[in-house]
């Protein structure tokens, strides 16, 4: 009987394992996670988990005996080490397991501050598991004084889960503006405008030069020479794929564990899936090799994957989206924006979008309170449709006209 293994047991890892099932494989499977959890959900970590509005039993992907009941071994709190692609095998602990197809389903690991600038001292957390922020959540007391390092979307919204539990909030970018690497300045100034009015302060272009304290945070120097006294800090300074054990078993990895177009690795039946694998990009940038951080991506190229290991030799092929919320505003992406040279703004009472364009193009949209706008944009790039900008700009078009 064939033996499929899953490392990494995340949205990726429970997707292809539940997929395989779904296709009719019949062999054994084992999914291993190093978190003692099942399987979660990891955006609601950050927003309403923390909030208090989502118990921890509904962050769970499945319940626990989901994969019993199909035959599903799952091996939670259990780290591998190693890796032999020669000889098919794997070290779990003291345990030897042979495998016939492996897939990395590994995810990211979040950027930590340096310990010689207090990255190591006690109230120091970022948000990337949940036991990071069953950590954290003791610090939420309104009143409080949190400093967020980082304007990307993880450092906004724990921002904005802070102001909304009534804690003095200052964020520090060290970036021109906050998602520089990700958005339009149309965009960075939306969301600077969003939290201004919810009382916090972002201060862009200051990085962190140290954290101040003993054993635990008490205050943080600024790149401008300035100094706060706070409570505690939360690091969102990114993520970066988790390729520890790849590169260990001699896999190629170039921005992630480098796969084809059918998610395989530099090692005949080694397969990876999700924000560890980096693949070629089929799309406007051909060439190029692109690694998408997103639960869409995650599902949809583990579930191409888990078809490839069965041998439909499928070519994945991303439809990118996203999506953030901060207070009751719901940030929709579609597309990449990569190489964009103009942002059309389209404002419809309290509905918004940023259309991203290259010459004619449509790249992305950026939609804020907007899912019509975000659904017809995700249906127009999925199309190949470019509309008109001009048509996009003017309030009064209907646009699901533009799909015909």
């Amino acid at each position: 009987m064939s033996h499929f293994v899953i490392v990494g047991a995340g949205q990726a890892g429970s997707s292809l394992v539940v997929k395989l099932r779904e296709l009719g494989f019949d062999g054994q499977i084992t999914l291993i996670g190093d978190e003692t959890a099942p399987p979660y959900q990891r955006p609601p970590l950050s927003k309403a988990y923390l909030l208090g509005d989502m118990p921890r039993d509904r962050l769970f992907l499945r319940p626990e005996s989901f994969y019993a009941e199909r035959d599903i071994t799952l091996r939670t709190g259990a780290a591998v080490t190693a890796i032999d692609p020669a000889a098919k095998t794997l070290q779990l602990g003291d345990d030897t397991i042979a495998f016939d197809q492996l897939a990395l389903t590994t995810g990211s690991i979040p950027r930590l501050l340096p310990e010689a600038i207090g990255g190591r001292l006690e109230g120091v957390h970022c948000v990337r598991t949940l036991a990071d922020v069953d950590r954290m959540e003791p610090e939420f007391r309104p009143g409080r004084h949190v400093l967020i390092v980082g304007g990307g979307y993880i450092g906004l919204e724990a921002a904005a889960v802070a102001a909304k539990q009534g804690l003095k909030v200052t964020l520090v970018e060290m970036a021109d503006r906050i998602l520089q690497r990700v958005a339009a300045p149309e965009t960075s100034a939306f969301f600077r405008d969003l939290h201004a009015a919810h009382g916090v302060t972002i201060r862009e272009g200051t990085g962190l030069t140290r954290l101040l304290g003993d054993a635990r945070v008490t205050g943080a120097e600024l790149s401008d020479g300035s100094t706060l006294n706070v409570d505690f800090a939360i690091v969102g300074a990114g993520i970066l794929p988790d390729t520890r054990l790849a590169e260990a078993s001699g896999l190629t990895c170039d921005n992630g564990i480098a796969v084809d177009a059918h998610g395989q690795t530099s090692a005949p039946g080694i397969w990876a899936a999700g924000d560890c694998a980096s693949f070629p990009h089929q799309g406007r940038h051909t060439g190029d090799r692109l690694r998408l951080e997103s639960v869409p991506n995650a599902i949809d190229m583990a579930e191409c994957v888990a078809a490839n290991m069965l041998g439909a030799a499928k070519d994945y092929v991303p439809e990118p989206w996203f999506w953030s919320d901060q207070y009751d505003m719901k940030l929709q992406i579609a597309g990449l924006n990569t190489g964009y040279d103009r942002v059309v703004i389209r404002h419809v009472e309290d509905a918004r979008s940023h259309w991203y364009y290259a010459g004619d193009t449509l790249l992305a949209v950026d939609a804020m309170n907007d899912p019509r706008g975000f659904m017809v944009a995700k249906r127009l790039l999925a199309a190949g449709k470019s509309p008109d900008p001009d048509a996009i700009a003017d309030p009064a078009t209907e646009l699901k006209t533009l799909l015909r």
